[in-house]
């Protein structure tokens, strides 16, 4: 490669990005049995090597604040950091990969469970004692296997990043270079989950009683995966409607649902796809694969939803953006346009246009969705508490298991394992993503309603807005900052609780 410099370093960044976004895809869609990352990390070593983090690092310090060439830096830098440690536990992450793809629970009665189908086994079995017997084998193998292995991770990238002189601490760090201020943040949390805790109360016992017969302390994570599943709306969304409903919505919105041919919808099962959707933007914006493991009913045509939105935002960007504002920036973005789509399924009309619940069961159904969006909500204002913790070099490692425990099985009312300490854990604060992109998916909302009325997500003149305004300024702006500029309120937690009370009075 030539001497590096910013252009010859975007450049050989973007290849990289594509190999790696390539071979991710291949193996969690069931096309390879592995990743195989280290021989990527290997090509490209001068990307990530110690000239690069020093070049990003200089571009970040000398830059005016609050400038083009400030914005740029931050998010080339950010990308180092990030990468730069995965360079050092790529090995790690394919024995993750690989674990993960391959692990088999074993339960005392005979069977196994792919590790990869669990989650879909506990939320879709009626049978409470099987649904617990599985998560016990679950919990056992993770404790055994998983859990050190992750923990290992997250203390090695903490060190590694700590090490690259970007700031004192590995929070530190990540506000530098996100733009979110971690503690105001969690202040927001904690305010909200004060604020919706009577709420919660309320709806969680009900809930928990009516479609469980438990007592309320009684119900675990395991009970919440099949009291979110509420399989009882199973035949109002059905398998073969879901993706002609959801490419008719995108094409009355006057957008393309595969973006003029650039996304590609990888729907069908597969050995060793795992059970969690994703999108893969393997070369923005021509190549995008939209991945999902069909488990049935509503959370499917969510889960299509959600990953549409991040697809159809990677296969609408600009392609003469900088590699930095196509592949890098603030997550919070696409992650805000892809909740933007899956709340469609809390409207009431585009329910009633698109599904098959009828006029009679969109009150019943807008009001589990807006009970299972609040548990959802409180359970990642409580990770981003656990994590700040978990990160932040106060607490022992010894104790975390123990917090994470108490905290989230506080915020949530479901009893959390300890197992899951180090493994429900997002890496570098991508909770604080999701957090953001709530907020941001809600102003969103607001500002394309009073545009293009209550039914926005069918008026032929929305589509064009939200693909220039939007997709195709991929992520050079802050999620704060996209919002002022389309006019959209300040970013909080109040148009989100507004839209939860007013599913749970449907």
């Amino acid at each position: 490669m030539a001497d590096l410099t910013l252009a010859v370093l975007r450049q050989g960044g973007e290849a990289f990005m594509e190999a790696v976004s390539r071979e991710q895809y291949l193996a969690a869609s069931g096309h390879k049995p592995n990743a195989e990352l280290r021989p990527i990390y290997a090509r490209f070593a001068q990307v990530l090597g110690q000239g690069a983090l020093e070049l990003t690092r200089d571009a970040f310090r000398a830059a005016t604040p609050g400038s083009e060439d400030s914005r740029s830096a931050r998010a080339l830098l950010d990308w180092q950091v990030e990468y730069q440690a995965s360079r050092e536990l790529a090995e790690l992450d394919e024995r993750l990969i690989d674990w993960e793809a391959n692990s088999v629970i074993r339960l005392a009665d005979g069977r196994e469970v792919p590790y990869q189908r669990a989650p879909v086994e506990m939320a879709t079995d009626p049978n409470r004692d099987q649904r617990l017997a599985l998560d016990d084998a679950r919990a056992a193998l993770v404790e055994r296997e998983l859990a050190p292995m992750r923990a290992e991770r997250l203390q090695r990238e903490r060190d590694l990043i700590e090490a690259l002189d970007v700031a004192p601490s590995y929070v530190a760090a990540f506000e530098a270079l996100s733009g979110i201020e971690l503690g105001a943040l969690a202040t927001e949390c904690e305010r909200f989950l004060s604020d919706t805790q009577s709420m919660w109360s309320e709806v969680h016992a009900e809930a928990v009683r009516k479609h469980l017969g438990l007592r309320p302390g009684e119900a675990t994570r395991a009970d919440a995966l099949a009291l979110m599943r509420a399989t009882r709306f199973d035949p109002y969304f059905p398998a073969a409607d879901m993706e002609p409903a959801v490419r008719r919505q995108v094409t009355e919105m006057g957008a393309s649902p595969v973006a003029e041919g650039r996304i590609i919808y990888d729907l069908a099962p597969r050995p060793g796809k795992r059970s969690r959707a994703f999108c893969a933007p393997v070369r923005i914006p021509r190549e995008v694969y939209l991945v999902l493991l069909p488990h049935g009913g509503a959370t499917d045509y969510r889960t299509l939803l959600h990953e549409l939105g991040h697809a159809l935002h990677f296969g609408n960007m600009r392609d003469d953006l900088p590699f930095e504002y196509r592949w890098l920036g603030d997550n919070s973005i696409t992650e805000g346009y892809a909740m933007l789509f899956d709340h469609l399924l809390h409207d009431a009309g585009w329910l009633a246009r698109y599904s098959a619940l009828g006029r009679a069961h969109v009150g019943e159904y807008r009001r589990a969705a807006a009970f299972e969006e609040l548990q959802f909500l409180r359970r990642y204002a409580a990770k981003l508490v656990y994590e700040l913790k978990l990160y932040g070099g106060d607490t022992p490692w010894s104790s975390l298991p123990d917090a994470y425990v108490d905290i989230l099985s506080s915020a949530t009312t479901f009893r959390y394992r300890a197992a899951d300490a180090f493994v429900d854990v997002d890496p570098r604060f991508y909770s604080a993503r999701y957090l953001r992109a709530w907020q941001l998916q809600a102003a969103l909302r607001e500002v394309l309603t009073a545009r293009f009325d209550e039914d926005w997500y069918r008026n032929p003149r929305a589509g064009p807005w939200v693909v220039r305004e939007l997709f195709e300024e991929g992520q050079r702006e802050l999620a704060s900052e996209l919002a002022e500029r389309v006019g959209a309120p300040a970013l909080s937690f109040q148009p989100v609780i507004r839209a939860i009370e007013a599913g749970l009075a449907a």
